[in-house]
């Protein structure tokens, strides 16, 4: 699988935005599913989005659906999260990580980045 670096992340208000980026290196993301998740304290590590190499048919969490946008620029080794209207319980650290295959099931996803930090104040 393919090694990742998360940016992006940052201190917003509710309502804000930020716009995650997600680095490849080593080898080309371009033929790899890749997916957003997230952790919060305490809790576990969830499923956000994931986009397929064509970069249609994106798969949302319900709890995203309508604010976040994944998308990806093979050309520049890139997959990114547009983050709008964020809450606080969007608060937690952002992971991706590459998939062959495409599903919310973070067991199925490999090459897990270090995250970046996202925190939302009320």
């Amino acid at each position: 699988q393919v090694q990742v670096g998360e940016s992006g992340g940052g201190l917003v208000q509710a309502g804000g935005s930020l716009r995650l980026s997600c680095a490849a290196s080593g080898r080309t993301l371009s033929a790899y599913v890749m997916g957003w998740f997230r952790q919060a304290p305490g809790k576990e590590r969830e499923f956000v989005a994931a986009i397929p190499p064509s970069g249609t048919n994106t798969v949302y969490a319900d709890s995203v659906k309508g604010r976040f946008t994944i998308s990806r620029d093979n050309g520049k080794n890139r997959v990114y999260l547009q983050m709008n209207s964020l809450k606080p319980e969007d608060t937690a650290v952002y992971y991706c990580a590459s998939s062959l295959v495409i599903t919310t099931n973070l067991r199925h996803y490999a090459g897990w980045g270090q995250g970046t930090q996202v925190t939302v104040s009320s």
